[in-house]
């Protein structure tokens, strides 16, 4: 396995939707950015973090269900503490959506003053919603505004035209779509974006995803990999504590999931692909438990 993971991850839209976002920042009083729990901090976006920094910021940290409940209160203290209100939001069940809604209206009060000094007075507060593809941005639209306002699917980048919602008499939400940045620097926020599904996976290699989630799992939740894949953990301390290289170790217990899962291919071999593909499936549903990989 290549330690170095080479990711062409920026289409060609990108640039011209980062240009969109720029032009409608005018349009907005407060920016709503909707990271992923799981990797707060991969899940940003470096390159409108100076676009938006005059701009009041909410935080909402979805899929908050999917990532350990010790570091989701780290985070939202950490984000308070730099000044930026954030909260906990589940938008498959609507979890912390009223909460979300809380905020922006008290974020509305404290600008009331300076709306009445532009003369929008009665007008709504003009809420703009960022974020990476797959943080769950539209899910969370979606839940906020009790109806299917925008489209939704399970590729990055799908919600594609520009939108206003309505959500009460006091805010007006503007949908964008996910936008990438165009150069990966760090190598593990690049491999945190790839084990969330946040680069798709017909541009990776999926076997090799699969893999260094399973290298990062063993180090880090080895319990949670014994027992979602029900293995004998003396033969996997086994492996572990030999003189074999950690990649090989690594490969080595791979095998024993596809043995336990079925992957299979023809005389009996492992289907390394597919394996890599269930490990990567459990991650991202939650069925090793609630894991954060961006730690404070």
């Amino acid at each position: 396995m290549n330690e170095k993971t080479n990711i062409n991850w920026y289409p060609g839209h990108m640039a011209k939707t980062k240009k969109q976002i720029i032009e409608d920042l005018k349009l907005v009083d407060v920016v709503v950015e909707i990271l992923d729990a799981r990797i707060p901090i991969s899940s940003r976006n470096p390159d409108l973090e100076e676009l938006i920094k005059n701009k009041t910021r909410l935080i909402v940290l979805n899929k908050s269900d999917l990532a350990d409940e010790k570091q989701n209160k780290l985070w939202i203290d950490y984000f308070d503490n730099i000044g930026m209100p954030a909260v906990l939001v589940n938008s498959n069940n609507g979890e912390g959506i009223n909460l979300t809604l809380n905020k922006i209206e008290d974020i509305y009060q404290k600008q009331q003053e300076k709306f009445t000094n532009k003369g929008r007075i009665g007008k709504s507060i003009r809420v703009m919603v960022l974020g990476i593809p797959n943080v769950g941005k539209s899910s969370f639209i979606n839940r906020i505004s009790k109806r299917n306002a925008t489209e939704v699917g399970n590729k990055p980048g799908v919600t594609r035209r520009k939108q206003w919602i309505r959500i009460n008499n006091n805010i007006e939400l503007l949908d964008t779509p996910g936008v990438l940045w165009p150069k990966l620097n760090n190598e593990k926020v690049a491999m945190n974006l790839a084990f969330t599904g946040t680069i798709k996976d017909d541009v990776l290699v999926t076997l090799e995803i699969g893999f260094y989630l399973l290298k990062l799992l063993l180090k880090n939740h080895l319990d949670r990999v014994l027992k979602r894949y029900n293995l004998n953990k003396d033969i996997v301390i086994e492996i572990l504590d030999s003189e074999k290289e950690e990649n090989e170790k690594t490969l080595e217990i791979m095998y024993l999931i596809g043995k336990n899962r079925g992957a299979l291919i023809s005389g009996g071999n492992i289907d390394e692909e597919k394996t890599a593909k269930i490990i990567l499936e459990d991650f991202r549903n939650g069925k090793m438990g609630r894991i954060t990989l961006d730690e404070i």
